[in-house]
């Protein structure tokens, strides 16, 4: 049951991240393209914790997917706001 559920959690997440595909094919601003990326690599996450079932949500493989998939957030945003020269 447990594996149904990360299933359809990452199934989610990808429905996100085509969203934001969307958005970035229909502005070609780098923005969407960062969020969308992240929001993949978080159903990765998922599919990953749902594939192995020895697999904890704090182990470093795990904790480190989702690390880099909230800096892309980060960086997105960082980049969004910073001045144009």
């Amino acid at each position: 049951m447990e594996q149904m559920i990360m299933g359809a959690i990452a199934a989610g997440w990808v429905v996100a991240g085509l969203f934001f595909f969307r958005f970035w094919r229909q502005t070609r601003d780098r923005f969407f393209l960062w969020f969308a990326l992240s929001f993949w690599l978080e159903a990765c996450d998922r599919v990953a914790i749902g594939l192995f079932l020895d697999t904890q949500e704090d182990s470093p493989e795990i904790y480190g997917l989702r690390l880099i998939s909230y800096g892309l957030i980060l960086f997105a945003i960082w980049q969004k706001n910073r001045p144009r020269t």
